[in-house]
């Protein structure tokens, strides 16, 4: 696919179209939802041209807390803003998913929760020769993961495959509108659809050097969280030997 063009792709109605959709669904009866179909031509056509003649700018986030099953800081972009974040990942997810490794599992179409448990009981199996002999299992995640991203390596990650400058340049202003507190240039908001979506393509490269460097047979990674199961506990603890 050429990647050079691809920000017209974005702005067009008929994907602005399907984005919304997308955006609306199973909060059809949100006050917020119901707002902006009030004069839904209008407004979308208002993101059409916004997009298109590069002045759109999303609106501040808003805060809220979940502590459930841990304590949370979810960022809630306005409704308009979901539209375009989907608008954008309706477009180039095509472009990055089909370089994800098969057992990356979080938000990707017929993977998630259930898919990861069955791979892991799947390794489990096939490691242990059908729970003939132990194997060993190491289960980790990245401390503060959406907090630390570099937005600099992520854009430049991005840029391997995206070369429209005007698409970086959307996803750039996205990236700048976060409230987390952090530096500028760190860190991307829970709760935004590109921030699930960039997630996977930053730890991207870990699954590349897990699988490729370290030559790692099972592994399963969903966000920031991952396992490895090996026979042996001293390879887990050495870090496969490095």
């Amino acid at each position: 696919m050429e990647t050079n063009n691809l920000y017209p792709e974005i702005y067009s109605m008929k994907n602005l179209i399907l984005a919304w959709k997308k955006a609306r669904k199973g909060k059809t009866k949100k006050d917020y939802v119901i707002e902006f179909e009030k004069n839904l031509g209008d407004n979308l056509r208002a993101l059409h041209y916004e997009l298109k003649y590069l002045y759109y700018k999303p609106k501040p986030l808003k805060i809220f807390i979940l502590c459930d099953p841990k304590t949370r800081k979810i960022s809630k972009s306005d409704f308009r803003d979901r539209i375009v974040q989907h608008a954008i990942v309706r477009i180039i997810e095509p472009i990055f998913d089909k370089s994800f490794i098969y057992d990356s599992c979080a938000n990707r179409k017929k993977k998630g929760n259930s898919f990861a448990l069955k791979q892991f009981e799947k390794f489990k199996r096939k490691d242990t020769y059908n729970l003939k002999i132990k194997i060993f299992c190491l289960k980790a995640d990245i401390k503060h993961y959406f907090q630390e991203i570099n937005h600099e390596i992520l854009l430049k990650i991005i840029e391997r495959k995206i070369k429209d400058e005007r698409v970086i340049l959307l996803i750039k202003r996205i990236l700048d509108n976060n409230v987390s507190g952090n530096p500028s240039g760190k860190g991307m908001p829970l709760g935004n659809l590109t921030s699930q979506f960039f997630a996977n393509v930053y730890l991207n490269e870990l699954d590349y050097f897990v699988k490729h460097e370290l030559k790692v047979k099972y592994y399963i990674r969903y966000v920031d969280d991952f396992v490895i199961l090996h026979s042996s506990k001293e390879y887990l603890i050495s870090g496969g030997g490095r």
